[in-house]
């Protein structure tokens, strides 16, 4: 299923809820219990758990989890996309292209 951050009216928590609904999904089509995947990802068990009922993770962690269901070049695409709204964020995104550090 796709889904528009919109939808989640740019809510943080509400995606991480979403994106744990379905490595939960994931993982049970798998027929993987928490503790496989914990020993195969090096995650601890709690940490899953907690993923999973409250979509509390680290970057790195979640990570792990992509590696493991095979989502790394889905995430790397979703990543390297720029994107914009306005015909002015476009300018600031081709004009930015190529840049090296901050201001």
């Amino acid at each position: 299923m796709r889904y528009s951050f919109d939808i989640f009216n740019k809510n943080p928590e509400r995606l991480a809820t979403v994106l744990a609904e379905n490595c939960r999904k994931r993982r049970l089509d798998r027929g993987l219990s928490r503790r496989s995947l914990s020993e195969k990802t090096g995650i601890p068990e709690p940490t899953l758990e907690r993923f999973e009922t409250k979509g509390k993770i680290s970057l790195e962690a979640f990570l792990k989890i992509v590696i493991e269901f095979d989502w790394f070049d889905e995430m790397s695409a979703i990543m390297s996309k720029s994107k914009f709204t306005t015909g002015e964020e476009l300018e600031t995104i081709n004009k930015n292209q190529g840049r090296q550090k901050g201001r």
